[in-house]
This record gives C-alpha cells, structure tokens and sequence, in this order.
C-alpha cells in the first residue's frame, strides 16, 4: 500500500512514520496497517533534504520504504492514499495573513476569520489542482485533508473528487477525548462503534460544539459541567471560562475562544512581540539552517523544535503565566496524525471507527437518512459532525438539530465560506471583499475592504488569485 504525503516536508512527517513503524511491528494503535511505500511530496527540496536526515537520525525500526520528490505526478501516481498538508505560500504568508488583519484591529489568526480567508485564497488553486491530479492518477485514492482552513479546503476538493476527500481537525475529538478522561472514562471508547460512549458533536471546522456526552446509556455531560473539578480538566474550559460554558450548557471547540473573546484575543496577540506565525517562521528558519549544518543532529533537534511548537500552540487563549507551556493531558489528547491514520486504518482493513470529520451536508441523505445534517444549509455545504468509518468511507451519524445562536454563528460563517470559494474560483475582488465583510468578527465594509487590498499588496499568491 502507497501512502503521499503532500507536503512531505512538514513537521507531522516524523510523528506519521513512527506510528507507520509501530503498525508494521504489529504493535501501537494501528496495528494491522501496513504501508509498504511512503512518499514524501514538496515544492522544497531542502525540506525534503531535512525530512530525510530527521528520519534518518531516528530511524524508526520497521519503517516503511521513504522516497521523496517534488514532482507532483510522480508523488501521486499509484497512491491508496493521500495526507494533504500544504502551506502556500509558506510561513511569510501566515504573518501577512495575522499581521494585515490586525493592523486593521481585526483578529489575525491562522484559520478564524480574514487571517483563514487570505490562506484560503492562496491555497484553494493548489489545493484543486491536487484534487485533479489525484484524479487523473490514482482515482481510487483516499484523500485526507490536513490543510487549513480545513472545511474550505475540503469543500472546494470535493467539487472534483467527491466522497473520496474528507477534512480531518483533531479539536473535536480532542474535547471528546478530555471531556471522557474527566469523567474516568478511557477516551478509547469514544471511538469504538456501539461502545460504551456515544456523543453529540456539530458546527464548521473550528467552529462546533459537544452537545451530549452518553456512558453507559446516560448522559454525563450535566455531571461535567456541574463540576468545577472536572471543567478545570478541559483545557477549552480554562480558554473560554466556566461560567460562559456553563451558560452555554455545552463544551465548545477551542477554536469559539476567538468568537466569544474576541475583544481578549485581539488585544493580547497585539501586546505580544510576535504572532504565531513570526514565531513559527523564526523557528523553522533556525531548524531548518541547524539541520543543514548538522544533519547527524537532524532528529534531536526535530524533537526539540516540535516540543517548543506543541507547548505554545494558542499561547494567547491561556493565563498569561501558563503562556509558555500546556498541560501535558491537554497536549496527549492526539493529534492530526492521529486521526488520519485512524480513517485510513479503518478504510484500509474494514475495522469500524467512529471519528468527528469534515464531510458534505448531503451525505448523510445520501446514506439513506431522512434530509441533510443541517437543513439550513446547501447539500455541498461540509459539515464537521461524527461519522461511522469503514472500508467504504466515512457515513455521517444523526446529530441533533443545531438551533439558536449556535445555528445563526454556523449559518453566517458557512455563507462566508462559500463566498471565499466562489471568488477564488473566479479570481472576483468584490465576491472576497464581501466575504470579510460578512465575517461576524469584521464590524466594518472600508476595514473589510482595507484588509483585501493589504493581502492582495502583501502576498503574490493572493494577488495572482485576483489579477493584481
């Protein structure tokens, strides 16, 4: 089996390999899949470069055959799957993506908001260009999107392969995972069909909520919130503040801490040295030179590098003395890797998974079930919602309807969405503008319109989407 990782010279790579090892020893959590070839795609060749040396350094026993490219047709030809994990335009483009936008007082992040539309711009062209490729080349291929923002991503790719790309996060299932390790439940059951748990999860990517959470037949989710001991488990919780989430009477992705704090978050990232991005874009600058000199030291200095990326991610949703570090329960609820082997290992060997994915509002009617999974929206609107995997895809369950302000906020971003798509496919300045413009974190048409000029000023990328 022939496994593509597009954007083989990302920082997940190695992590991916490990657990590729670990299956082909029979042993880990992915026991019975095996990938015998595993190649690695990326426009950079000194990434490439580096990736192997790390590898190398680690050299992680029983680990499949690794070759490495940067022509695409060659990387996808023959694929059983597909990891996309690709960043146009680089970290440079994430700090103009935060930075424009926050210029303007407005929240510069990497997926909510502006900061997520101009990444989607410059990433929609290549990311449909792939789709095609996957196409033409390996049409029985699995597609699993990594790629921010990941519902946009996976909406548009889905106009050219269907069912055959679903979008992965691991927030949703990282909640679901804390929320059961609080309650003494191994969070294991939670993805284990017919188990002992079953949840209630719907909204966008970056953008739902936990709904019910049932063990053993009853809901434990009043249980949960009741209790300050438990909510202070929760690193969503400690982000959004347990008053508001009782309020609320749900747990909601960590990713609300921007639409519920706003004010918050855009004051803090804007009294630090440096957003996200300049910091992730120092740091890569810095491995990626340390490696070069010592490619013998290439797997140390990995691990170095990735601990530091793990223990400051969202350092702006925390206290500001727990800015430098995260829990470590918080940081072992998985990751993506995590959940897209799982996919593949349910596709691949037929064992059922239950998992929180990125998939079309049709497809659960399509499945032979009464309507769409959120009525309010088009059939090709992707939904992120809990879906039954199996070695003929992903099967979205039932989920209670998303009502009230929940369903205003999910209704609103998805008409915004939707417009980013269609003026990236038709390279239309106005349809973009309108796009930020609707955004509920934009509360203006001339700051809207001000941050579209400065991306498409400040990132070619974006420029060459709209003509500029």
């Amino acid at each position: 089996m022939k496994l593509v990782i597009v954007g083989g010279g990302g920082f997940r790579v190695p992590q991916i390999v490990e657990v590729l090892a670990q299956a082909r020893a029979g042993t880990g959590s992915h026991a019975h899949l095996v990938v015998d070839e595993l190649c690695l795609y990326d426009v950079s060749a000194r990434r490439l470069s580096a990736m192997r040396a790390i590898l190398t350094d680690l050299a992680f026993p029983h680990a499949p055959a690794v070759t490495t490219t940067t022509e695409l047709r060659k990387a996808v030809r023959g694929a059983d799957f597909v990891f996309s994990a690709i960043r146009v335009g680089g970290t440079g483009g994430r700090i103009v993506d935060e930075r424009v936008a926050l210029d303007q007082g407005v929240l510069g992040q990497e997926t909510v908001g502006p900061g997520g539309y101009a990444y989607a711009f410059r990433t929609i062209p290549v990311a449909v260009d792939l789709a095609r490729v996957v196409r033409d080349l390996a049409p029985e291929a699995w597609v699993i999107n990594f790629t921010n923002p990941a519902g946009i991503i996976t909406q548009a790719m889905r106009t050219v392969l269907g069912r055959r790309v679903v979008g992965i996060c691991d927030t949703p299932i990282g909640l679901v995972r804390r929320a059961c390790a609080a309650l003494g439940v191994d969070p294991r059951e939670a993805a284990r069909p017919r188990g002992r748990v079953e949840f209630d999860y719907a909204g966008l990517n970056h953008l739902g909520w936990l709904r019910r959470l049932t063990v053993d037949g009853v809901d434990r989710l009043p249980e949960l919130l009741a209790r300050d001991d438990l909510l202070d488990a929760i690193e969503e919780v400690r982000a959004i503040g347990v008053d508001w989430v009782r309020a609320l009477g749900v747990l909601p992705n960590e990713y609300l801490f921007y639409y519920y704090l706003n004010r918050e978050s855009v004051a803090r990232i804007r009294r630090e040295d440096e957003t996200r991005g300049q910091f992730l874009d120092r740091q890569q600058t810095a491995f990626f030179d340390a490696v070069a000199a010592d490619p013998v030291r290439a797997g140390e200095l990995w691990v170095c590098a990735h601990g530091e990326r793990e223990a400051t991610y969202m350092a702006e949703s925390r206290a500001e003395s727990q800015r430098s570090a995260r829990r470590e329960e918080d940081i072992a609820a998985g990751g993506y890797q995590e959940v897209a082997l799982d996919f593949m290992t349910a596709v691949a060997t037929g064992s059922p998974a239950r998992m929180i994915l990125n998939v079309a509002n049709s497809d659960r009617r399509d499945d032979g079930g009464a309507g769409l999974t959120v009525p309010q929206l088009r059939e090709d609107a992707v939904v992120e919602v809990p879906c039954l995997v199996g070695d003929d895809g992903a099967h979205p369950q039932d989920v209670a309807p998303v009502s009230g302000p929940e369903l205003g906020l999910v209704t609103a971003v998805k008409a915004c969405e939707e417009l980013v798509i269609e003026a990236t496919l038709r390279g239309d300045f106005d349809l973009a503008w309108r796009a930020v413009a609707a955004h509920p974190l934009v509360d203006s048409v001339e700051v809207a319109r001000r941050i579209v000029e400065g991306y498409v000023s400040n990132s070619p990328e974006v420029a060459r989407v709209f003509g500029q």
